[in-house]
């Protein structure tokens, strides 16, 4: 099987901005011109040209901004990609509303917003995973590095029925750890967020209580006592800055701003760090059906619990050539390329296997396949 990391096309893009590709009439969003699907060159200069905008999720934005920066100087420098990390939720609504060529996010469409987006467009939206990732619980205090927590001490923290360090319930899990007399101050997403719905959706499936009171959404109405920060970038600075300070945040964000991170016990029992070789495991349990709606839930083994996928929204219709021979050709990179896959590792990203990347592949083709 390949290297799992860097396989997630990182095309999103900035909120509201134009989607224009050289030579063609297209308007912003890469609509109107003939609507050609030509096989899109996927890694070696194919003379492709033009502009594509998208917007989402903060948590690829990392490996997104990466793959874009090798796909735009190494592969096709003459495309520009442009990819804004507005948040999953706002993606979303930018997708729908046609203001940008494609969105991003770590919840999937659900038939609901598959059926607003084909009555937007009037034909129907594609949608399809093209990285796997850790939820990590970080902290800014070297000492708490690899503090073993579970769902239960998780859920009850964010709930502020658990409110320090040294509480029973987490020194019974780290009985060889010193725990500090340090109250905890919890953070979280602000915006709507996938990074939100990964971590809400894990507690949700484990948590009973957790269920009852929040559920699994992408906003939650958090419990008094807590901080908010807008985007992943946002609640790593909320940790940053804060003395006692805990929040989710996706893996990468937590090893740039070198914040110390939590062992959570999965579905075995076990304490599993949030390393790559966890969350490709994670990754793996994943049943994957063939609409591409789904969740990782249940793990055990060698993975880690808190595992997350993300997904690019396209369209069936309404892009010009130039547009769809940009949007597929740079997916198509970002699947199969041996050096999308290095960028991904290294920021701890895991790539599809590689049965899921043919069927993915597939899907990509459906862009812009009505004309």
């Amino acid at each position: 099987m390949r290297n799992w990391r860097a396989k997630t096309a990182a095309l999103a893009a900035v909120s509201a901005l134009a989607l224009s590709a050289c030579g063609s009439d297209s308007d912003d969003n890469g609509n109107g011109g003939n609507g050609g699907s030509g096989d899109a060159a996927a890694s070696e200069g194919s003379g492709l040209s033009g502009t594509v905008t998208g917007a989402g999720a903060s948590f690829p934005d990392p490996l997104f901004q990466e793959w874009i920066a090798e796909y735009t100087q190494q592969v096709e420098p003459d495309v520009t990609i442009n990819y804004q990390s507005v948040g999953s939720g706002a993606g979303v609504e930018q997708f729908i509303g046609q203001s940008v060529a494609f969105g991003s996010s770590e919840e999937y469409l659900d038939d609901e917003a598959l059926e607003e987006a084909a009555g937007a467009r009037d034909c129907s939206a594609v949608q399809f995973p093209v990285v796997f990732g850790a939820v990590v619980i970080a902290f800014n205090d070297e000492a708490l590095d690899g503090l073993v927590l579970d769902a239960e001490t998780i859920a009850k923290i964010y709930d502020r029925e658990i409110t320090n360090y040294n509480d029973p319930a987490i020194a019974d899990l780290n009985p060889d750890m010193e725990l500090p007399d340090q109250e905890i101050l919890p953070v979280h997403r602000s915006d709507s967020s996938g990074t939100t719905f990964v971590f809400s959706n894990y507690l949700d499936e484990e948590v009973p209580a957790w269920s009852d009171k929040y559920g699994a959404s992408k906003e939650l109405e958090w419990a008094d006592g807590t901080l908010g920060g807008d985007g992943n970038q946002g609640v790593a600075q909320g940790i940053s800055q804060n003395p006692g300070a805990l929040g989710y945040v996706n893996q990468s964000f937590a090893l740039e701003a070198g914040l110390s991170v939590a062992h959570v016990v999965n579905a075995d029992g076990e304490a599993v760090a949030p390393t790559l070789e966890a969350t490709s495991a994670a990754s793996e349990e994943a049943e994957v059906p063939e609409n591409f709606q789904f969740t990782i839930d249940g793990i055990g083994g060698e993975g880690y619990p808190i595992a997350g996928t993300n997904w690019i929204f396209t369209y069936t219709c309404g892009y010009d050539e130039a547009t769809t021979d940009i949007l597929k050709g740079f997916w198509t990179w970002a699947l199969e390329s041996e050096r999308a896959d290095e960028l991904a590792n290294e920021l701890g990203y895991a790539p599809l296997g590689d049965e899921l990347t043919e069927r993915v592949l597939a899907e990509v083709e459906k862009t812009n396949s009505e004309g």
